[in-house]
């Protein structure tokens, strides 16, 4: 294994376990899709989030980075996409009253939707943009971000899952349909606030 390779290996990991573990848009709605859903119909969701981060360290590496560089309105367009999808995600956890909605109107977010997500989420872009300017796994560009969405997705799923179980784990204490009312609505408000930073940089 290249020097080069070891010696930022540690950083890679720590900064995976610090930017997956740490709250935002993806871990709120894990957390109140636990518990409006339970784990089993989330794990789709978690897989997608994994798959996703992936997907866009690539995409980075190849030079999508360096396109925003050239055509920066491209970047204030994903933002302000970001900030109505994101403000749209609140609104239907706010609105969500029961536990194990089935009926097509409320249900977990599926795999392919948690993919596409990643693209208009604030944090996961500040995640792969960083990695992919300060973190060095390979002399290569493209091999570096390869290796870094490898690294995401090993010390990411198992960060994220927690986020989904700790959700599971809170649905007994969260059976009375008033208590389970004003937690959604709490995470909606979480939801809304992680956009903060986007709003600051699209208004400033």
């Amino acid at each position: 294994m290249p020097n080069e390779l070891l010696n930022a290996l540690p950083a890679a990991a720590l900064f995976a376990l610090v930017t997956t573990i740490t709250p935002g848009p993806n871990n709120t709605m894990l957390l109140a899709s636990g518990v409006n859903f339970g784990l089993k119909r989330t794990v789709p969701h978690v897989l997608g989030i994994s798959a996703g981060m992936a997907i866009l360290m690539l995409a980075v590496g190849l030079g999508l980075a360096q396109a925003f560089e050239r055509l920066p309105w491209l970047y204030t367009v994903l933002e302000a996409a970001s900030i109505a999808y994101l403000l749209y995600l609140a609104w239907k956890i706010g609105t969500s009253s029961s536990v194990q909605m089935r009926d097509g109107k409320q249900r977990p977010m599926r795999f392919h939707e948690a993919i596409a997500f990643q693209w208009i989420n604030p944090k996961a872009w500040m995640m792969v943009l960083t990695a992919a300017t300060t973190i060095h796994l390979h002399a290569s560009l493209s091999l570096n971000a390869a290796l870094m969405a490898l690294v995401l997705v090993v010390i990411g799923l198992p960060c994220i899952t927690m986020w989904a179980a700790f959700g599971m784990s809170l649905r007994r204490f969260l059976a009375n349909p008033r208590w389970l009312r004003v937690f959604n609505i709490t995470m909606a408000a979480l939801l809304v606030l992680s956009l903060y930073p986007i709003v600051a940089h699209f208004f400033a």
